[in-house]
């Protein structure tokens, strides 16, 4: 009778346990929340920069160059993104004559921001606001487009410069719904299992043939041969920096085509960065050289490097001083 009394107690247990495992497992493989509240687009990028500075990866990269512009939106709303901005999620809306002929961008802030602030902030610089489902849209005119900003929550902030003003409306609106594992645009849903476990960065792009009519975001997002594929590609910090990129395609042909053409383009800038740094090339920019790596899995061209975080400190230390963060729209 004790073993009867004890199987349904039992068999409840293990339903909990395999619930729970569940649940981990599907949370394991689902995008980022910010990643999910973005609408349907052709690419995808996403920065968890708690992460970067948890890891350490830019100390002591020097301090960014501030324009007159930007100190004035420092001052006005105490935001500073290199300090404040916790993670961003990006959709790319390839040009179409929905997107006026033009590559459109809708995004997804989490940051510890000051609500009032950015509120009087945005309300100077808006045309008209929009009250949606009891947020405020603020319409905010920029050369040629408009620029649409609300936000959603006590740290995060949706923006969006797409013609159609359902797009915001859209984050609005799932980022009311309770949070599920299964949500997110269509390409995150299908591709994102693909990208490795504690990755800081990574995208995902849908790359049309060269033989579509119609025109992608630019030309450098174009690959060299005439196949549909998807990339997704990645950021990880291992003591070092480990860049990965897949490119799937349609069949292992296609794969095979792409990773010989990959690896004459690699020689070819191999050579090239060898020969621009003469007999004593920097130290790390040969170990990142030799660390580039082109193969086919299947129906995949995988690429992989290691950059070691000195030659971006390097890079960083390097780069112009008089260049500054200006308006991104």
């Amino acid at each position: 009778m004790r073993i009867k009394r004890r199987l349904p107690v039992l068999f409840g247990f293990l339903l909990l346990v395999a619930a729970l495992a569940l649940a981990v497992t599907l949370r394991k493989h689902a995008p980022p929340e910010p990643a999910r509240l973005l609408p349907g687009a052709d690419g995808f990028v996403y920065v968890d920069l708690k992460w970067m500075r948890w890891s350490n990866v830019a100390s002591h990269l020097p301090a960014v160059p501030q324009d007159q512009d930007y100190e004035q939106f420092i001052q006005a709303t105490g935001f500073q993104f290199e300090r404040d901005l916790q993670q961003a999620a990006v959709a790319v809306h390839y040009a179409t004559p929905q997107t006026g002929g033009a590559t459109r961008f809708s995004e997804v802030f989490i940051a510890r921001i000051d609500g009032d602030k950015l509120r009087a902030y945005l309300k100077k610089l808006a045309s008209s606001i929009e009250d949606y489902r009891s947020i405020s849209i603020y319409n905010i005119p920029f050369e040629d487009r408009t620029v649409r900003v609300a936000i959603l929550g006590v740290n995060t902030v949706a923006v969006s410069n797409h013609n159609d003003p359902t797009v915001i409306r859209g984050i609005i609106d799932r980022s009311r719904k309770l949070a599920s594992p299964f949500g997110g645009p269509l390409l995150l849903r299908q591709f994102y299992k693909h990208v490795p476990l504690a990755s800081l960065a990574w995208g995902i792009f849908h790359m049309p043939p060269q033989s579509t009519p119609s025109k992608a975001a630019s030309d450098t997002f174009r690959l060299p041969f005439e196949q549909d594929a998807t990339i997704v590609g990645s950021v990880r910090y291992l003591g070092a920096v480990h860049f990965r990129a897949e490119a799937f395609t349609a069949s292992e042909q296609a794969a095979e085509q792409l990773t010989q053409q990959a690896n004459v383009f690699l020689g070819i800038f191999q050579s090239a960065e060898i020969s621009a740094g003469g007999q004593t090339p920097d130290t790390d920019i040969k170990k990142a050289l030799a660390s580039l790596k082109i193969e086919q899995k299947k129906d995949r061209t995988v690429l992989t490097a290691t950059v070691p975080v000195e030659l971006i400190r390097k890079i960083v230390a390097e780069a112009p001083k008089e260049v500054s963060p200006g308006p991104q729209r």
